[in-house]
């Protein structure tokens, strides 16, 4: 290790167990790989690595984090699974791989060796194919999942919730986890329709939700507290509090807000509940979905 073990940090006064993220990033930013941020998104276009995440973590009283991939490529998660054998804060890794490769199982064996290897996503926000998560290959893929112990990722817009749901319904022992509450429209106040795609698939048990990105969804300049209050309350209500979690999305989240801020905008909302209620939502439930 390289001198940057986990923190030891704790909310004072908050709650006693630790802060895990669920949801962070690092990238080494290339124009080309990384088009995606746009002119919008100034701020991010650099580098983010694990020595620059670790003073804010020690800021914000956050003790470990999931790192989630960016690429799409087997070199992503090699990058990936080396910055997390380097610093002990990264308690995991959400990797990516082809579902629908012929030879995916062999991959899911190969990355097997490695424990800090959790589960894996697929960037489905950005197909074409609205509904590429219901076809027979990628199906494939998601059914040979749970076999070597992974999650998934959901990584999607709205208008695929309703593929989602068919989904985590075909698969009920696989575990399935929303990034950023399906990004909601924000930004434009639109929450009727979400709102009920995203109670129904609540239902399902085995599918959890983080609550991270949502700044980003939301006005960059302008975005205040209460317009992400009702999306807040949505989400909290459709899942309980045994099957939602903290995320950041650093560094992704910079363009709208500070990661402390996001933390503490969280820890507000949040004060009303119990501690054990807390516990769950700031570390507990992301430990036990990924195995931490």
């Amino acid at each position: 290790m390289n001198g940057y073990p986990g923190n030891t940090a704790r909310f004072s006064n908050f709650f006693a167990g630790e802060c895990i993220d669920s949801h962070q990033h690092f990238w080494k930013y290339d124009i080309l790989r990384h088009s995606w941020i746009n002119d919008d998104m100034q701020e991010i276009r650099k580098d983010f690595m694990p020595e620059d995440l670790y003073p804010i973590l020690e800021d914000s009283g956050v003790n470990g984090t999931v790192l989630v991939q960016v690429d799409q490529n087997d070199a992503e998660n090699e990058f990936q699974l080396t910055n997390a054998q380097k610093f002990d804060y990264i308690r995991g890794v959400v990797g990516w791989v082809d579902l629908q490769a012929s030879n995916i199982e062999d991959r899911l064996v190969y990355y097997s060796q490695f424990e800090h290897m959790k589960g894996f996503r697929h960037i489905l926000q950005g197909e074409a194919d609205r509904a590429l998560m219901l076809k027979p290959a990628f199906k494939h893929g998601i059914s040979l999942l749970a076999k070597y112990n992974y999650t998934y990722d959901i990584l999607i817009f709205p208008d695929q919730l309703q593929y989602a749901l068919q989904l985590a319904d075909e698969f009920p022992g696989q575990p399935f986890v929303i990034d950023h509450a399906a990004k909601p429209y924000i930004k434009a106040g639109k929450i009727d329709e979400w709102k009920k795609d995203m109670q129904l698939i609540a239902r399902l048990p085995n599918v959890y939700c983080k609550i991270s990105g949502m700044v980003t969804e939301a006005d960059f300049k302008l975005w205040n507290k209460a317009a992400l209050v009702p999306y807040l309350d949505a989400v909290v209500e459709a899942f309980g509090m045994k099957r939602i979690m903290f995320g950041s999305d650093w560094p992704v989240c910079l363009v709208a807000t500070t990661y402390k801020h996001w933390v503490t905008l969280l820890r507000e909302y949040f004060e009303p509940f119990s501690q054990a209620e807390k516990e769950a939502f700031f570390g507990a439930n992301a430990a036990a979905f990924y195995h931490l």
